[in-house]
């Protein structure tokens, strides 16, 4: 690679920069619609290019340019999913040690199973199939030898009914 084609070279780095940040900010901001994260990653993305500036060529600056600043992004991402995971399982842990959480979680429970009892057999079978076996509205018709309207009827009513048992308990705190 002769020293005139090189992205090392100030200039050439220079002209890279000028011609690539605006469109390389767009692309990011356009990704992430955070304009200051956009220009935060599209600086790191020069600072990889200068970083690797001896193994790039001057033709393919662009393209690296993208890549890089494309899977900085997706990293970024990741991160993100793994912080609010971990931020999530934290608020799960501190409810589960309330006590006052864990004899309310007990009472809802308790009632809520109490409602599913409650339903008809055909509207608890429907109920049940679907929300703990996760069978879909058409195998359980074809289960139940039903028409798939007959399910959707079913599971509707289910459904008022135990919404309309636990409005009650909501306004009754138990």
């Amino acid at each position: 690679m002769s020293e005139d084609n090189s992205v090392c070279q100030e200039n050439n780095y220079q002209s890279i920069f000028k011609s690539q940040a605006g469109p390389l900010r767009n692309f990011l901001y356009y990704k992430c619609g955070d304009l200051e994260k956009a220009e935060d990653l599209m600086q790191d993305a020069f600072i990889k290019l200068w970083e690797n500036c001896k193994k790039v060529i001057l033709e393919k600056a662009r393209s690296f340019l993208f890549t890089t600043a494309k899977r900085m992004f997706l990293n970024t991402i990741e991160h993100e999913k793994v912080v609010l995971s971990f931020a999530k399982e934290n608020v799960n842990n501190s409810l589960s040690e309330d006590p006052q959480y864990i004899m309310e979680e007990q009472e809802f429970k308790t009632k809520l199973e109490d409602s599913i009892s409650n339903l008809p057999a055909t509207q608890r079978e429907v109920f049940l199939l679907n929300r703990v076996d996760k069978l879909s509205f058409q195998e359980i018709a074809d289960l139940q030898e039903v028409s798939l309207s007959a399910v959707h009827k079913k599971m509707y009513k289910a459904m008022d009914k135990l919404k309309n048992d636990l409005d009650i308990l909501n306004h009754r705190k138990i």
